[in-house]
């Protein structure tokens, strides 16, 4: 059976908003509210304790809570800061289990089978979470049940606790309807036919409420008692391995931060070994003590658990940071993660082939720390493309998002197709043709005359009507070798024979 924890911040925008301020917040028991336009008016949002005593509620006018209470303070609502803060608190909590869902606009539903162990068990696990989210100063009501609806429900609309299987289903059934969290007319109607609780729903016959209120609605009942389980969908999907330390102290020095690391590379070494694996992608998570995480990545070209190789890369990655790995006031807990992971086999080759592979390996280390140190996107290879113009033939792309290709290589005694140096865009260029549709015999470049010794062509070469259009001209390469022995790539774009207007020449590579 699966266990979930539901945490409810009742007063994330408010408490949001007051630890923005510097200094400058209203008294805790003054009324305080958030406002926003909603249907041509300013209603309130959400509200802070004292509000809530003073007989306030979200969805009423800002003109009628100021007749009702003078004093009310306001400011305005920002649901995206909302949303931006609900993240980064997912993020923090994170350091409990991996499997950490929004549950917006106010909460979050963490999946923590097999991991209340850790922490104390279930009751510790819950009391552990609320005091930490009410040290970053938000107030939280924790329920721990065996779905997450029914975790949910138990948070928002009772006391909150430890549920076993039988004691969720009855405190559910005990819950208003609100819990259903339906429209408001669909709310009504069940009111007005004498239903209060949840479990007034659960006794009566289910194929009359889906044919008045829709087929999902039996489902939802039943996830609330406790009954259906429906996964939550985890902010960030879980890695192949995982392996962490939690600290009872927090840690600072940057030698002790770089040991605990290794210590982990080398549990995730022998995790990777027992499933015949080797990591793409690794990832370190640094928890902080207030809550902020930072995370670092670093790929690899080929599957690898070698820890040397491991260690060197994330210290090339320390190393070049440009905002430095600042512990604060430490870190609380470390966790190393391999989102990515193929299968690896590290049995010896044969010897024929032993010194390719070291070369291989030896370029593949290259090509990873210089992705380390220097980033993903600044370290890049080519990539054939599926095209016939020259400037769309070949791509880059990261080298790590990559597989090498075998390119097409010219005849034995055959000069190359294509030249190593591409001008972006082509460079126009004086010609001299022998006919209108000819070869060139001189050309003029960068006010220098070339004349022409060997020319080579056409090749004709059709733009793609889908990328440039209908009325983009044919193009006519010739490979040019000029008395000094230099050889140029040109092409006449549009043709005399055709009717095109005004054909023109230009220099599109240089080969060596």
């Amino acid at each position: 059976m699966r266990r979930y924890l539901a945490l409810f911040l009742p007063f994330l925008p408010t408490e949001r908003w007051r630890s923005r301020q510097a200094g400058g917040a209203p008294d805790e028991a003054a009324p305080f509210a958030l406002v926003e336009k909603k249907n041509n008016a300013q209603r309130l949002y959400a509200l802070n304790p004292a509000a809530l005593r003073q007989g306030l509620a979200p969805g009423l006018t800002l003109a009628d809570a100021r007749a009702r209470l003078p004093q009310l303070a306001v400011a305005e609502a920002d649901r995206r800061a909302d949303h931006e803060l609900l993240l980064s608190l997912a993020a923090h909590c994170e350091r409990y289990t991996p499997l950490t869902a929004l549950d917006e606009p106010h909460g979050l539903v963490l999946d923590v089978t097999g991991c209340a162990h850790l922490f104390g068990g279930e009751a510790g696990l819950a009391s552990l979470t609320c005091k930490d989210l009410a040290a970053l100063g938000f107030s939280a009501r924790a329920a721990l049940a065996q779905t997450p609806d029914c975790a949910r429900a138990l948070a928002c609309f009772s006391e909150g606790g430890v549920f076993s299987p039988d004691e969720a289903a009855a405190s559910a059934a005990r819950l208003p309807l609100a819990a259903l969290e339906l429209d408001d007319d669909k709310l009504l109607a069940l009111s007005r036919a004498g239903l209060k609780t949840i479990g007034d729903l659960a006794c009566r016959p289910a194929r009359a409420f889906a044919a008045r209120f829709g087929a999902d609605f039996p489902h939802r009942i039943e996830r609330l008692l406790g009954r259906e389980d429906v996964r939550v969908t985890p902010l960030r999907p879980p890695p192949d391995c995982m392996v962490e330390r939690h600290f009872a102290e927090p840690l600072a020095q940057s030698e002790s931060i770089e040991a605990v690391l290794m210590d982990l590379i080398q549990e995730a070494k022998v995790f990777l070994e027992r499933r015949s694996q080797g990591g793409r992608l690794f990832e370190a998570s640094f928890f902080r003590a207030d809550g902020f995480v930072r995370r670092l990545s670093v790929e690899t070209l080929q599957p690898t658990r070698d820890p040397k190789i491991l260690a060197l890369l994330f210290h090339e990655k320390l190393d070049s940071l440009a905002d430095p790995l600042d512990p604060g006031f430490g870190f609380d807990a470390l966790r190393l993660a391999v989102p990515r992971a193929e299968n690896f086999d590290s049995a010896q080759g044969d010897f024929a082939a032993a010194e390719t592979q070291e070369a291989e390996r030896e370029l593949g280390e290259l090509l990873d720390r210089l992705t380390t140190r220097f980033g993903r996107a600044r370290v890049l290879r080519f990539m054939q493309g599926d095209a016939h113009e020259p400037e769309r033939e070949s791509r880059a792309v990261p080298v790590a998002a990559a597989a090498a290709e075998t390119w097409s290589k010219p005849r034995a005694g055959e000069p190359p197709a294509r030249p190593l140096t591409l001008f972006d865009p082509p460079q126009p260029v004086e010609v001299l043709a022998l006919a209108p549709d000819g070869p060139p015999a001189r050309f003029r470049w960068r006010r220098k005359m070339h004349e022409i010794l060997r020319a080579e062509g056409p090749e004709r070469i059709v733009p793609d009507w889908s990328v440039f259009g209908m009325q983009e001209p044919t193009r006519d390469y010739y490979r040019v070798e000029d008395i000094e022995g230099r050889r140029f790539w040109l092409f006449r774009r549009g043709l005399y024979e055709r009717g095109d207007d005004m054909p023109r020449w230009f220099l599109h590579g240089l080969f060596a």
